[in-house]
């Protein structure tokens, strides 16, 4: 049985400017996210977050899908996929639509130090001492359209961070499409991580693609897939290896309950060869409202 517990508050400056505050605990009560949000009208949200989702983050997976993504229904893929500034403890902005054009938004994302840590209860980040990679600090720049077309929506992302003159900067991009027509919704996107780190990992180049079906308000069916390519430096994890993970799934919703299925499978998890990196695998949960 997996528990979660999330704690949230809303309020009001005297100014107008709305704050949200979000801390969130994921199974077994371990620390899994937290942001704080200031909402300026006419200007936008800014948000201080350190779980993730933000920046290039936002754009790892965006395939329609009936349950999660393909490669995250408990089988362990070991996919890597994009991240950016967005993944560590970072500044995000989103920008007001009143300053955008019809049906576009877009977000810019900041952090000084983007190593992936994120700052822990009364302690500070940055500097971990040793081996450091990340010399400086990192930007992202998402923009998602959906007024060009009827039920058309296009993102697309960048994301750069400062890392050591041996190794190169870590550069990332994504793009990709969504189009719904009735009941069904259909996506394909392309992404590529530079991590330009020697005699490990060079680039990861992904392709997701999934289609979707609301069957009617409450059952909808799902396939996705998602590969990813390993460019390596390195002999210990090979070069060229791909991960391949699919996956067929349904949510059917009674009232407050919420019935999920995934049927799915993944070759060379992990970016392995290894025989007993082929699994496959069914999820069912059940989650109840209250």
């Amino acid at each position: 049985m997996a528990t979660g517990l999330t704690f949230t508050g809303t309020g009001e400056m005297d100014n107008g400017h709305t704050v949200t505050v979000n801390v969130t605990h994921d199974d077994q009560n371990a620390y899994s996210t937290s942001d704080i949000a200031v909402d300026i009208a006419g200007l936008g949200t800014f948000k201080l977050d350190q779980g993730g989702g933000t920046g290039l983050d936002r754009l790892d997976d965006k395939m329609p899908t009936a349950w999660e993504e393909s490669y995250d229904t408990g089988l362990g893929t070991g996919i890597q996929t994009v991240v950016g500034a967005g993944g560590s403890t970072d500044i995000e902005w989103a920008v007001s639509t009143d300053m955008l054009p019809d049906g576009m938004t877009a977000y810019l994302s900041y952090s000084p130090h983007p190593d992936g840590s994120k700052a822990n209860d009364k302690a500070v980040g940055g500097e971990a001492g040793g081996a450091e990679v990340v010399t400086g600090d990192g930007y992202d720049i998402v923009i998602e359209h959906s007024g060009l077309a009827d039920g058309l929506n296009v993102f697309a992302g960048y994301s750069t961070i400062d890392q050591l003159s041996s190794y190169g900067d870590r550069t990332g991009y994504a793009l990709g499409a969504t189009y719904a027509i009735g009941s069904i919704t259909i996506g394909y996107q392309w992404t590529q991580d530079h991590v330009n780190v020697p005699d490990t990992q060079d680039m990861y180049e992904n392709v997701a693609y999934g289609i979707s079906f609301n069957v009617n308000d409450d059952l909808s069916i799902s396939y996705g897939r998602h590969t990813s390519d390993e460019d390596s430096d390195s002999s210990a994890t090979g070069r060229g290896v791909e991960v391949e993970a699919e996956s067929i799934q349904l949510a059917y919703s009674m009232g407050g309950a919420t019935l999920k299925f995934a049927e799915s499978s993944v070759d060379n998890a992990s970016y392995s060869t290894a025989a007993s990196a082929d699994k496959d695998g069914r999820t069912i949960a059940l989650s109840l409202a209250f």
